[in-house]
């Protein structure tokens, strides 16, 4: 069995704005590394992490929670105002009857390896939820998965989705409600447009 010695200890940092900045190359680094493991297969790019990042440093109202193995950051997980996102995420969600001014958006949790199985994945929900809430003026947190077919041949043996744990969480599904983002994966030359599905929690 294991113990708490067995664990390194971690720190989760709630970080805003442009206090993001000194972190953008080691999120970028994360996101590339996490993602490009199944379900995202995400082939990345350093400028479609530029691109992509700068959304939560230019937001005033973003959070990065991250998190600390001593001055190492081992993980990290987004979120900003659903009015601070691009057309292409809030327009689906407004559409099926969620003002984009009463959503607050999660954007992703990334960690290394070795550190998952912690409980830092339930600090990240926690952490940004808790965030919104000092905003004071949200209904919902949202966030959306990557969708992939069931009999996919890229699944890996024993992949798990993480249906369960977002459930755990008290998020569902929206029936119907999904966007699409392009990126560049695994085995392609150039972005293409992929399907997301949005899950809602209603804040306390």
């Amino acid at each position: 069995m294991a113990s708490d010695s067995d664990f390194p200890r971690i720190m989760l940092k709630p970080l805003t704005g442009v206090q993001l900045e000194q972190y953008v190359a080691d999120l970028a680094r994360l996101r590339i590394e996490v993602f490009r493991d199944y379900p995202y297969l995400y082939d990345g790019s350093a400028a479609y992490e530029e691109k992509y990042l700068r959304t939560y440093v230019d937001s005033p109202d973003s959070v990065l929670i991250a998190a600390f193995h001593g001055d190492q950051l081992v993980g990290a997980s987004t979120g900003l105002p659903m009015d601070h996102e691009t057309d292409n995420i809030k327009e689906p969600v407004a559409a099926a009857g969620f003002p984009s001014s009463e959503v607050f958006y999660f954007g992703e949790s990334v960690l290394q390896r070795s550190y998952r199985g912690q409980g830092i994945g339930v600090g990240f929900f926690r952490e940004r939820e808790a965030h919104a809430r000092r905003l004071g003026r949200f209904r919902y947190c949202m966030f959306c998965g990557v969708v992939r077919a069931d009999d996919d041949l890229r699944r890996p043996a024993g992949h798990v989705p993480l249906d369960g744990f977002w459930q755990r969480r008290g998020y569902h599904k929206v029936p119907g409600l999904v966007c699409r983002i392009a990126w560049t994966e695994l085995g392609e030359t150039e972005e293409t447009p992929k399907v997301l599905q949005f899950w809602v929690r209603a804040l306390d």
